[in-house]
């Protein structure tokens, strides 16, 4: 993929496909139930659309998250497994700011997105959400989000993940409308880190309703296309 976009799909899949939490990468500040103060993005505005997407591979946790208490939501698109998510349509810069900020970097320059569009991966640095992956194409443009360099790690590495972490993961998935709150509560409470530790009865009683913006069903998700080289 030789030509340069100026909107691209951010494919979230752990606290940032919760609209609120997204906020506060856009705008800056501190959403609520964190301790930590955004800078925001240069362009504040909220996505242009919203969608959910299944991707090839695998969410697992790990880490320890000096946020959240917990472990951390990480894609592993080697794996074998569908990963959920929330693909929000951005600006190339807007995602380039909000991939600073996850970096903990300062926003404010853009990403050069050549080689990653070129080869579906592009590592940054070692950091946790360092590496940059763009798992396909959706409505002709690229589908792009970020995670750690490694693969997803053994069992002793995983780590569970907070209640507070989860209700955003929750509330993110299920406002899309695309799967049914008993659906949402069972693939959280089976990733990696999470099974074992949390039962979907546990995962649903954290939810926070939400209004869903379609009928639940597969014709409400978005499988990303294959890259073009």
């Amino acid at each position: 993929m030789s030509e340069p976009h100026s909107r691209v799909w951010y494919a979230a899949y752990g606290s940032n496909t919760h609209a609120e939490r997204l906020r506060g990468y856009l705008a800056g500040g501190r959403p609520p139930g964190g301790v930590r103060e955004f800078p925001g993005c240069r362009d504040p505005r909220a996505p242009e659309r919203s969608v959910a997407v299944e991707l090839a591979g695998q969410v697992y946790f790990a880490t320890e998250s000096a946020v959240w208490t917990g472990g951390r939501a990480f894609y592993d698109p080697g794996a074998d497994g569908t990963a959920w998510g929330v693909a929000h349509l951005l600006t190339a810069g807007q995602f380039s700011d909000i991939a600073a900020q996850e970096m903990y970097r300062a926003p404010g320059a853009d990403l050069d997105l050549a080689e990653v569009l070129a080869t579906g991966r592009c590592v940054l640095g070692p950091g946790r959400y360092e590496t940059l992956v763009c798992p396909g194409e959706l409505d002709g443009l690229p589908v792009l989000t970020f995670t750690a360099s490694w693969p997803m790690p053994a069992a002793d590495e995983l780590r569970r993940p907070s209640a507070a972490y989860l209700r955003h993961l929750a509330a993110g998935l299920g406002g899309t409308g695309a799967w049914r709150p008993a659906e949402v509560a069972a693939y959280l409470a089976s990733r990696p880190g999470a099974a074992g530790h949390w039962t979907p009865e546990d995962v649903a009683a954290l939810s926070v309703p939400t209004a869903p913006t379609g009928p639940p069903g597969p014709a409400s998700r978005f499988r990303p296309g294959p890259r073009r080289s």
